[in-house]
């Protein structure tokens, strides 16, 4: 396991929990020293953690999709030997995993694409895996994708060659992108519906069962609404992982409509304009066209 992030250190602890000898490597000492606490072994380097493994090697990596994945690939690269297997469990671009998987094929090493779905609560429910590269590689990891599932024969699999793991992690976030603004939407008009007072959390709890929109989303929704109602302290400010952006422009290559995921996505990026110059664009043409009052700040 490369990189100890928090979703790396859960994975950490789910592995050893299943009986795995884990070795862990990152670049922060205290990462290093927290899976230790698990029961997971750690390594200073690189260089520490190959020689610690007995070939044929696997190495995970739990890495920033970019140059922290590059970077780590190009030194690893240079410390395996054939046979060799490193899984990335990041949200890696599709593009870039394909040519990754070739490069590692001309020096005859694997690489196998894991898109990962649970985030904190993988550590307790299981994790999502979608997994794409040879089918030898990833039947010859198959104990360690049993462990890490809700179960060993639900919730992972391999769904194609090299790259088919990301792409479809990158198709399940866009689909994330427009449940949440959905879920959002609807419960703004329920707040917005002063005359009616409505409980927001009520209401949550009501759909969880039996209701067509019922989710674990949803659950996690009534779980937010229970412990902050009016959702205080909360700046409407909602980031994006990348993989939105990635889903919209391939729904655009691959000339799929899109909208809902296209104007999720376009949510989240006006979220962050606290000071919009095109919605006081519009406020002034309003004025000059029509003499539309101007709202002062």
């Amino acid at each position: 396991m490369i990189g100890l992030g928090r979703m790396g250190a859960n994975m950490t602890q789910r592995l050893v929990r299943g009986g795995h000898r884990v070795i862990g490597f990152d670049f922060k000492p205290e990462a290093r020293e927290r899976v230790a606490e698990y029961g997971a072994e750690s390594a200073a380097s690189l260089e520490a953690l190959v020689k610690e493994l007995a070939p044929p090697r696997a190495l995970w990596l739990m890495l920033p999709a970019g140059n922290a994945t590059e970077e780590t690939i190009i030194a690893l690269m240079r410390l395996l030997a054939p046979g060799d297997t490193v899984v990335d469990g990041g949200n890696s671009n599709y593009k870039n995993t394909q040519q990754r998987a070739q490069r590692f094929s001309d020096a005859q090493l694997h690489y196998v694409d894991c898109g990962t779905s649970g985030g904190v609560w993988g550590l307790t429910e299981g994790y999502s895996l979608m997994i794409g590269g040879h089918a030898a590689a990833v039947e010859r990891l198959r104990p360690i994708f049993e462990t890490l599932a809700p179960a060993p024969d639900r919730g992972w699999g391999r769904v194609g060659p090299s790259g088919a793991g990301h792409f479809t992690k990158m198709i399940h976030n866009g689909i994330e992108y427009g449940l949440m603004q959905a879920y959002a939407e609807g419960f703004s008009m329920l707040q917005h519906k002063s005359e009616f007072a409505l409980d927001l959390h009520q209401i949550a709890e009501i759909w969880r069962d039996g209701s067509v929109v019922r989710s674990w989303l949803l659950d996690l929704t009534a779980s937010a609404l229970k412990s902050n109602p009016q959702l205080d302290g909360i700046a409407p400010y909602v980031a994006d992982s990348g993989e939105g952006r990635w889903a919209v422009a391939e729904a655009i290559d691959l000339n799929v409509p899109a909208p809902a995921i296209t104007l999720a996505l376009l949510a989240r990026i006006a979220s962050r304009d606290d000071d919009s110059f095109a919605a006081k664009m519009l406020a002034a043409m309003r004025n000059q066209f029509g003499g539309h009052d101007i709202k002062k700040r």
